[in-house]
C-alpha cells in the first residue's frame, strides 16, 4: 500500500436524542400524568492506535467518519438508546491537530491507545423531568445537544529509536538491510528510498531497538529541493542519528567529509530539537578504501567533529564494522533508559 503521511477528515459525533412529552393514556386513569422519557446519548468519535498499521492511506479514500445519533425518548418512560461510539483505527505515531486551528488535540503513540476527538451530544429530557406540585402536566421537554464536528488534520512520525542521516546513495537502505528483516529497495541512482523504511535490529536475547531510513537529503532540502525534507519529521522521534558518509562518492574531485556540513546545514535549518539530537558520524564503503586512507578521513572527520562524538568505520555491503555499530547502539540505548528510570539525564554519548 502506498505511503501516505498525513491527511484531512471530518468527523462527526452523534447528536442526543430529543426528550419526549407524552402523557399516560391507561383505562380508568383519567389522569395518569407526564411519562415522556429521555432521549439517549449521542455516540462519540475515538481515534485507536493500530500496530498493524503503518500509513494514513485508508484516509484518503475515506475523509467523513459520523458515529451514530441517540435515540429519542419514549412514552411510557422509556429512554431512547445511546448512539454506539465509532472506533476509527490509525497507525501508532499518529499525531492529530485541529485542522482549522492548528491545535494539537492528541498523539497516539500506543497499540490500542484510544484518543476522543469528538464528543457525542448529551440527551435531552422528557417532560417527566419537568413535572412539580406546581406544573402537573407539563408539555416541555428538552432537545438533545449537537454532537462535535471537527476537521482534524493527522500527521504519522514513524516510532523508532534510531534513525538514518546521509546523501542520497550513502548506503542507509543497505544498512537497514543488513541489520534488519526490513527489505528496503537498493540500487544505485539516487533517491531510491522514496518513503521512510522501518526495521527492528535484535543485538541479543531481549535486545533490540528500532531503526528509521529516510530518503537521502541534498543541498537546498529545506527549501524543497529533493525528498528528505519531507520525512525529517519521522526523525523526530528518535533518540539517536547515524549520519552516513560514503567514503568513495562517484566524483573523485569530491571531498566526501563535506557531507558532514551539508546535513548539518539541513537539519539545523528544519529543526533546531532535530539537530540537537545525539549523531554519530559512520563512515561507510570503507571495504573501498585501504588503511592509509581510512585512517586519515577518520583523523579529518573527528576534526570536524565536536570533542568525543563517536565515529565509526563500516561496509554496509560486506557487514564489515556493522555488528560493532549495533552492538554500540545497543549500549547506548540501555544506558540511556537506565538514565531516564534513575531521573539523572544522559548526553547521549556511546557508553
Amino acid at each position: 500500500m502506498k505511503f501516505i503521511d498525513e491527511a484531512k477528515i471530518t468527523v462527526k459525533a452523534g447528536d442526543g436524542g430529543n426528550g419526549c412529552v407524552s402523557f399516560r393514556r391507561e383505562k380508568y386513569i383519567p389522569f395518569g400524568g407526564p411519562d415522556g422519557g429521555d432521549g439517549g446519548d449521542g455516540g462519540s468519535v475515538w481515534l485507536v492506535g493500530d500496530a498493524g498499521l503503518n500509513t494514513l492511506a485508508d484516509f484518503r479514500f475515506q475523509r467523513r467518519y459520523e458515529a451514530q445519533r441517540g435515540e429519542n425518548g419514549h412514552g411510557r418512560n422509556r429512554t431512547g438508546r445511546s448512539g454506539a461510539d465509532l472506533d476509527v483505527p490509525v497507525p501508532v505515531g499518529t499525531q492529530v491537530f485541529d485542522a482549522e486551528t492548528d491545535e494539537m488535540i492528541g498523539d497516539v503513540t500506543g497499540d490500542g491507545q484510544r484518543l476522543l476527538v469528538a464528543q457525542g451530544g448529551f440527551h435531552g429530557l422528557g417532560n417527566t423531568r419537568y413535572k412539580s406540585s406546581t406544573n402537573r402536566t407539563p408539555r416541555q421537554s428538552k432537545p438533545g445537544t449537537p454532537g462535535d464536528l471537527r476537521s482534524l488534520k493527522l500527521e504519522l512520525k514513524v516510532l523508532a529509536d534510531v534513525g538514518l542521516l546521509g546523501l542520497p546513495n550513502a548506503g542507509k537502505s543497505t544498512l537497514l538491510k543488513q541489520v534488519s528483516a526490513a527489505e528496503p529497495k537498493i540500487a544505485d541512482y539516487p533517491f531510491t528510498t522514496l518513503h521512510p523504511q522501518l526495521g527492528v535490529v535484535r543485538v541479543g536475547p531481549m535486545q533490540s531497538f528500532v531503526m528509521a531510513d529516510i530518503p537521502g537529503l541534498i543541498e537546498g532540502a529545506a527549501e524543497g529541493a529533493g525528498l528528505g525534507i519531507r520525512f525529517l519529521k519521522h526523525l523526530a522521534r528518535t533518540r539517536l542519528l547515524l549520519h552516513l558518509i560514503d567514503v568513495a562518492p562517484p566524483d573523485p574531485d569530491l571531498d566526501p567529509l563535506d557531507a558532514i556540513d551539508t546535513v548539518v546545514a539541513e537539519l539545523e535549518q528544519y529543526s533546531a530539537e532535530l539537530a540537537a539530537l545525539p549523531r554519530w558520524l559512520v563512515l561507510n564503503k570503507v571495504d573501498l578504501l585501504d588503511a592509509a586512507a581510512l585512517a586519515d578521513l577518520r583523523e579529518r572527520a573527528a576534526a570536524r567533529l565536536e570533542p568525543g562524538q563517536p565515529i565509526f568505520a563500516i561496509s554496509a555491503a560486506t557487514g564489515e564494522g556493522v555488528e560493532a555499530l549495533a552492538q554500540a547502539v545497543m549500549r547506548d540505548m540501555e544506558f540511556r533508559a537506565e538514565s531516564n528510570a534513575a531521573g539523572s539525564g544522559d548526553d547521549g554519548h556511546a557508553a
